[in-house]
Parts: structure tokens; sequence; C-alpha cells
């Protein structure tokens, strides 16, 4: 009984958190409703007795990604407005998109049977009581699930990509840092020596004002 309320909570608290990442007009809002998903995620993983990959979900997902996006977030002034504006055009093939998923998700879930995805027909294998977590788990992905592993690798290396060319686009107006530059300054140009009377300022291009 307890472990069912525990699981609709953490359930409910993940749904809506999942809602409010994609519906927050703060980017920052929204990257903190993604931590929120994935720590209510880590405790669905501990209810069913995954403490592997909650404690992975924490540590790589909440501990590296999410506070990866929020700096990014933070730091680069990304200008959401004008990355909305071609939104509209690509609405029609993004709800094309959506409603493939869908289907694909439907035709999963409706035919779904336990091991089917083993093998073909193959028996689910139940996992032994005194083989730990993380053993089980990396038996199955590296003999049943190695293709799908190495798919979902290699989809992940893609988005990775693709995330650094978006991120690095040229803007206009942006001053980036030159390490050579910085190298190559002397003292006599960094440091500028000046004896200001009392109340006055001073002036780098001027000197004493």
């Amino acid at each position: 009984m307890i472990q069912a309320l525990v699981f609709y909570l953490l359930a409910a608290v993940t749904v809506v958190a999942a809602v409010m990442v994609i519906t927050a007009r703060n980017p920052v809002h929204s990257v903190l409703w993604l931590i929120l998903a994935f720590v209510n995620s880590a405790g669905l993983f501990l209810v069913i007795g995954a403490e592997f990959l909650a404690m992975i979900l924490m540590i790589v997902y909440v501990g590296a990604v999410a506070v990866l996006f929020l700096f990014v977030v933070m730091m680069l002034d990304v200008d959401f407005s004008s990355l909305r504006r071609g939104a509209l055009a690509n609405l029609p093939l993004g709800l094309l998109i959506g409603v493939v998923l869908a289907v694909e998700l439907v035709v999963v879930a409706s035919a779904w049977q336990a091991g089917r995805l083993a093998g073909p027909g193959a028996p689910a294998r139940p996992t032994p009581r005194d083989l730990p977590n993380a053993e089980a788990l990396g038996q199955v992905l590296y003999t049943d699930f190695v293709l799908a592993f190495q798919v979902a690798g290699l989809v992940l290396l893609v988005a990775m990509v693709g995330a650094i060319v978006l991120t690095h686009r040229e803007r206009p107006g942006v001053r980036r840092q030159s390490a050579a530059a910085q190298t190559a300054r002397s003292p006599a140009e960094a440091v500028v020596l000046a004896r200001p009377t009392v109340g006055a300022g001073v002036d780098t291009d001027a000197g004493v004002r």
C-alpha cells in the first residue's frame, strides 16, 4: 500500500514537472523543472529496485547535464525570442513527427510482451536474487540489447554534435576571448600608474583628470 502511494506521488510530480519543462516561459525555470523531473524519476527507479539506474540518473543527469543546461542558458544569453520566430513555419513538420512518435508508442505498448525484445521467441529470464543490480543490468545491456544500446549511443552522439553546432553559431556583437592576444600583452600595456588627487578620477586613455 505504501509502495503504491509513493509510486503515484512520484509519478504525478514527474508528469507535472515534465509539462512545466515545455510550458515555462523562462528557460532557467524550465531547467529547474527538468531537475525536479529527474529527481522524481530517480525515486521511481528506487521503488522498482533499480538503485543503480537511480544513482546514474542523479549523478549524470541532475549533477552534470541539467546543471550544464542551466549554466549554458545563464551564460550564453541566448535570444529566445528570435528562435521562436520561425517556430510557426516548422509547426506542421513538428506535429507530423509528434504524431508518428505517438503512433509508434501506441504500437509498442499494445504489442509488448515480457522478454519479446530479448530475441525471437526468447522467454524472459528472471534475475537471480544474489546478483547485484549493476551486474544484472550490464549483462542485459551487453548481451541481449547490445544493438539497441549501441544505437542509443549513436543517437546521443548525433545530439551532442548538433548541440555544439547550434551553440557555436556566429552571432554579431559578441566579444570572443583571444588567448594569443592576452598572452602577447606586455606589462606596459596592461598596467597604468597614476597619482590622482583627492576626489579626482582616473581615465585610462587620458591619464589623471
